[in-house]
């Protein structure tokens, strides 16, 4: 990994539906970190989540979260992947 690798993603966060309502934007960003991870081939743990994520899933509360977002994912030298808003 030489340079740093940087992408442009739409998430879909159709499986937060699935959970009890109480809980779908916690599970939504537990979505997001597993989709990251998955497609910029690090681990869960080393991926970081900005605050306008955060607060765009928690924008209609804790039970109605978006069905999809569009994020911007940074990989670094060292694996660790930031994720903000897309533009």
């Amino acid at each position: 990994m030489a340079d740093d690798v940087e992408r442009i993603m739409v998430v879909p966060l159709r499986k937060t539906k699935q959970a009890p309502r109480t809980r779908r934007a916690n599970r939504a960003i537990k979505e997001i970190r597993e989709f990251v991870a998955r497609h910029m081939k690090t681990e869960e743990d080393k991926v970081w989540i900005d605050a306008s994520v955060n607060e765009r899933i928690w924008q209609n509360g804790i039970r109605n979260p978006p069905s999809r977002i569009t994020v911007k994912a940074v990989r670094f030298q060292d694996g660790l992947v930031e994720v903000t808003l897309s533009e």
